[in-house]
């Protein structure tokens, strides 16, 4: 199950850190970016998270909400969050529904091994949970920038 750009997302629902419940139709008003990431602790999925953190005063003045997602538990989130000092909320996502529901979940290889893992994917939603903007396959270098140049275009 996916969607496509220009068209509204889903509903969905999920726990994220602070016992906060996210449901999409409650966001309606504000942008949001969903950054999905393999691993919390891991140096690619650390570094995202920190420039996240670092740029989030600029997000914040873009009107926009910044939610990371990975199969984590939810006591690995509060750790890293904490650990790194995010002011963002994390989703934790253990039965992979928002993932299938971005279609983030894909064969990967490490070490000639292969498994079904998170694919680094960015998803900009307006103000009226339509999808504006989405980054696959995701390099770390420059993405929040363009993330948060992206987010500042939708006015």
């Amino acid at each position: 199950m996916s969607f496509t750009l220009g068209q509204p997302v889903t509903e969905f629902t999920a726990q994220a850190t602070n016992n906060t419940t996210v449901t999409l139709s409650e966001l309606k008003g504000k942008k949001v970016v969903i950054y999905f990431y393999p691993k919390d602790n891991t140096p690619g999925c650390t570094s995202e998270g920190q420039t996240f953190r670092d740029l989030y005063a600029e997000f914040q003045e873009a009107d926009t909400l910044i939610f990371g997602v990975s199969r984590d538990s939810m006591k690995s989130h509060d750790n890293f969050r904490t650990k790194h000092e995010f002011p963002f909320e994390l989703i934790s996502d253990p039965d992979e529904e928002l993932c299938k529901l971005f279609d983030v979940i894909k064969l990967k290889n490490m070490y000639g091994k292969e498994y079904m893992g998170i694919e680094r994917s960015t998803f900009l939603i307006d103000r009226e949970g339509i999808l504006q903007h989405e980054w696959r396959k995701v390099r770390i270098k420059n993405h929040v920038e363009d993330v948060l140049q992206a987010a500042q275009a939708l006015g």
